[in-house]
């Protein structure tokens, strides 16, 4: 039995972590969970897993739910003191970061230095502090397992090799809402149209960064830091059926690639799992139906937010954590139709222009950067 604390438990990785734990209650036991605006759900999961602790983000959210669940046995803690607590509880064995933005750093930090498993969900941790996240991971020997479909991907083909023996790993993309368009097409391009995914169902953030191709931006910096590579063995490919889920080039031309349904329960019971595999109640992959596979390059002029990914983990330090603070801000400002589509990509690079970069940043460095970053897009308005 292992003991899972979930931060981001309304989320859609959050809801599609916690099937995986109700399909499996003699494997899997819910300690703690977090949420931020959706106190209705939480209840609701409350009500159904009782855990010990619940963390909200918001005060006064904190507040209406302790008013809700009076006489109950879960704790409300509060804030980022609140999410803090729920990754370092002594009963916990994995820790499910499913939060979307950097608020995830620093209590997967502290989970990582009570030397707790870490599912990680949160793109953010990595791609704002991969190198000081990796170390301390290192030094406390903790597992950084991957939830995202493309890191899991890679780290199930690297399993029983030698990571020396890799020539490069390869990430695939679906290209997202607006594959084949052109940037004409797409200057006036509203929001409600980017959230519509081909293939997967994702929360909103998340959605948006697959149509600018950010998303994958922010996955090839991930993808260095947990596994270690050189941006120059990192490949991006456009694979519109998203069965195949990533890849890894050994350096005998050999090509291991893992494949299977768009169903991010299979990542997630992965990570909870590993390094065993229970089975699954998910659908089964069906090669008659999916009997054609193609490939195509991105096209980096039409989404040139790869490119500024690229641009910011080459330059190193806290750039990547510039360029996230910026998407984050930008992202939220389309969502709610204040800015146009290529806002985006054009107020990301500003951002970085205007930085003044620091190499080797310790956490406040990147904290500092983070809040710079943030308050430089919203003066910009």
């Amino acid at each position: 039995m292992k003991n899972i604390s979930i931060l981001g438990s309304t989320g859609s990785i959050g809801t599609q972590t916690l099937q995986v734990i109700r399909n499996n209650p003699d494997k899997f036991k819910i300690i703690a969970i977090s949420g931020n605006n959706n106190i209705d759900l939480l209840l609701k999961q409350i009500d159904e897993f009782k855990p010990r602790y619940v963390a909200v983000f918001k005060e006064e959210k904190a507040k209406k739910l302790k008013q809700k669940i009076t006489g109950s046995h879960t704790k409300v803690l509060c804030g980022i003191s609140g999410l803090r607590e729920i990754s370092t509880l002594d009963e916990v064995d994995v820790l499910v970061t499913a939060v979307v933005g950097n608020v995830g750093l620093i209590p997967t930090l502290d989970a990582i230095k009570a030397k707790k498993t870490i599912a990680l969900a949160n793109k953010e941790t990595l791609v704002t502090a991969g190198e000081l996240v990796m170390e301390e991971a290192r030094r406390n020997e903790v597992n950084i397992i991957p939830v995202d479909s493309e890191h899991s991907a890679i780290f199930q083909c690297l399993q029983g090799n030698d990571i020396k023996e890799v020539n490069k790993i390869i990430l695939t993309a679906s290209g997202g809402p607006f594959r084949g368009f052109k940037k004409e097409e797409l200057v006036n391009a509203k929001a409600v149209d980017a959230l519509k995914h081909p293939n997967w169902s994702m929360g909103r953030k998340i959605s948006i960064d697959s149509a600018t191709l950010m998303n994958k931006g922010l996955e090839v910096i991930e993808a260095k830091w947990l596994f270690d590579m050189d941006i120059e063995k990192i490949d991006v490919i456009v694979h519109p059926q998203s069965i195949i889920h990533s890849m890894v080039e050994y350096i005998d031309g050999s090509i291991l690639a893992q494949l299977g349904i768009t169903d991010m329960k299979v990542p997630i019971n992965y990570a909870l799992t590993y390094p065993k595999r229970i089975e699954s109640k998910t659908k089964r992959l069906d090669f008659q139906k999916f009997c054609q596979l193609t490939f195509e390059k991105p096209d980096k002029n039409t989404f040139p937010c790869l490119d500024l990914a690229y641009n910011a983990l080459d330059i190193g330090g806290t750039m990547t954590a510039v360029l996230n603070a910026a998407n984050e801000e930008l992202v939220l400002k389309y969502l709610n139709n204040k800015i146009k589509f290529y806002d985006i990509p054009n107020r990301i690079e500003k951002a970085m222009k205007k930085h003044n970069l620091i190499r080797k940043p310790n956490l406040d460095d990147i904290i500092e950067a983070d809040k710079n970053t943030r308050e430089y897009i919203n003066k910009s308005f």
